[in-house]
């Protein structure tokens, strides 16, 4: 039994590297900010949950 690989030959720049991180840092603080700290109900019900699990206070 044989296996072939096959390499794409792609790479990814610092440029693209830079703005998935800036991307993701933005994600995080928009979760953290709005979601962790948000007093509107429908939000907090939501997260409720998942919130305790990870030991983040939210009342």
């Amino acid at each position: 039994m044989t296996t072939a690989s096959v390499s794409l030959g792609t790479s990814v720049s610092s440029q693209s590297r830079f703005m998935q991180l800036a991307l993701a840092a933005l994600l995080g603080v928009f979760v953290m900010g709005f979601v962790g700290f948000s007093h509107i109900d429908a939000v907090h019900n939501a997260a409720h949950d998942y919130r305790h699990s990870m030991a983040f206070p939210c009342h």
